[in-house]
């Protein structure tokens, strides 16, 4: 008997509470598909600016490959000049001691000249 007593109890308590109307369930899911729609606009401008920074990555990263490239060869023509620079240096600093040598050879030359002139004289003069 409290089965059969319970058992109403509960088919009343269902039948008070009713069921949801097909307007109030229409009502909820223009709720929930207004939601939806706003998040997917959203979701759209996301992707569109996400797309749109991949093609800037993308650039980015081609420009780096070409400043890389640039600054390459920079370095090697800077390192050519720097031997040219000091290749010409030592030829400069050889050619200084060879004129050096010249001068010093000119000046014997000179002296050994002057030595010659006078004892020319001195022979003269006897």
């Amino acid at each position: 008997m409290n089965k059969v007593l319970a058992a109403i109890c509960g088919v009343v308590l269902v039948s008070m509470t009713g069921c949801a109307t097909e307007q109030f369930v229409t009502k909820q899911i223009d709720t929930v598909y207004e939601r939806l729609g706003k998040v997917e606009s959203r979701l759209d401008g996301i992707e569109s600016r996400l797309s749109a920074l991949e093609k800037k990555c993308d650039a980015s990263a081609a420009d780096i490959s070409a400043l890389k490239k640039d600054v390459a060869d920079a370095r090697s023509q800077a390192q050519q000049a720097l031997k040219a620079a000091q290749d010409s240096g030592a030829a400069s600093a050889s050619a200084d001691k060879a004129a050096a040598r010249a001068e010093a050879a000119a000046d014997r030359a000179e002296k050994a000249a002057q030595k010659a002139v006078k004892a020319f004289e001195l022979e003269q003069k006897k």
